[in-house]
């Protein structure tokens, strides 16, 4: 039976939520992956070091049966001095910056994009050696959203040159070309993008669990997206941005955004690299590219891929959370070793 090795997995863009949620999709990463980069924007978002420390130890109570290592974010903000994030420094992996009203829970995000609204903060993050995480979109045309948004990166990107700043899981074929332009610039980039576009989402009957922001785009910008990640740009990392919500929240009117992959995304990632005869850039791609981008150290553990199909759970479930994965009830050509 052919089979592959995934060392040290590494999701650097992962929504865990919090109570009940938290309990039951922690264990549906940690129990794979190494560590993972955990989002900020819970309700209220995370943005003292009281609430920090807090959320840290209820992640690890929600995985204590797994080796994984929860690399904390702070939800950004204007106003926090050099003095505060200097003490909070050995807490958090980066900052969190989400425009205001972009996504889930970010109401009280920022409301100007202006690089000298934002100096205060980004000067003492710079000085520190704090990276920047941005979700990066515009209010504009949902489709052109992310390329609105091209010329703050590199206004940014210009304006605090020895600042850290990661484009958040990319969606278009700008965006890859825009990593290659600035020595600071890197990138996120999530499973479902790599493989459907806007069509699967709403071109037949409306399918609300792949709905997502940012919005999948056209077949250009997946093409561009697979290229960069099969041959596993050195300045790209995975981060699923796998983002749980109750079924009764996803189908419905006013569908939450998020796409829940966290289960299923070594075994698909294996198999669409293997399809692309890829696969000995994958544990580049999953892993290596965020030792090296963030200079982290993760827990040593070694996951064995086998080529045997998996029928994908219709459903998750924990007390009353329920929530459904993407490619529910589908079968996938790779299985997760016991």
């Amino acid at each position: 039976m052919q089979n592959f090795i995934i060392n040290s997995a590494l999701d650097m863009h992962l929504h865990l939520r919090d109570d009940d949620m938290l309990k039951l999709v922690g264990p549906l990463t940690s129990n794979t992956f190494s560590g993972a980069l955990i989002m900020p924007n819970l309700v209220p978002p995370i943005t003292t070091k009281e609430a920090l420390l807090g959320y840290k130890e209820r992640i690890k109570e929600a995985c204590k049966e797994d080796e994984f290592d929860a690399y904390v974010t702070l939800f950004f903000k204007n106003d926090y001095s050099y003095e505060f994030l200097e003490d909070i420094k050995d807490e958090i992996i980066a900052i969190k910056l989400y425009p205001a009203g972009i996504t889930t829970n970010s109401e009280t995000g920022v409301a100007s994009m202006d690089v000298e609204v934002l100096r205060p903060t980004l000067e003492s993050m710079s000085k520190l050696g704090i990276p920047l995480c941005i979700h990066g979109e515009t209010n504009g045309f949902v489709m052109d959203r992310e390329a609105e948004f091209m010329p703050i990166y590199e206004s940014i990107a210009k304006a605090f040159p020895d600042l850290k700043i990661i484009m958040e899981h990319i969606t278009t074929k700008e965006a890859i070309e825009l990593l290659d332009k600035y020595d600071n610039l890197h990138a996120t980039v999530t499973l479902h993008h790599l493989l459907i576009t806007l069509d699967d989402v709403a071109g037949g009957m409306l399918n609300p669990h792949l709905f997502c922001k940012p919005i999948a785009k056209r077949p250009r910008d997946r093409k561009a997206l697979l290229k960069a990640a099969l041959k596993a740009h050195p300045k790209l990392m995975f981060g699923s941005d796998s983002a749980p919500h109750p079924k009764h929240k996803k189908e419905s009117c006013g569908c939450a955004a998020g796409v829940f992959t966290s289960p299923i995304a070594l075994q698909v990632l294996t198999q669409l690299f293997e399809e692309h005869n890829c696969l000995d850039n994958l544990n580049a791609f999953v892993s290596l590219n965020a030792q090296r981008v963030y200079n982290i150290h993760p827990k040593p553990k070694t996951i064995k891929l086998v080529k045997k199909d998996f029928v994908v759970p219709s459903i998750y479930k924990y007390k009353n959370e329920n929530v459904v994965p993407m490619y529910a009830g589908e079968t996938i050509s790779w299985s997760i070793e016991d």
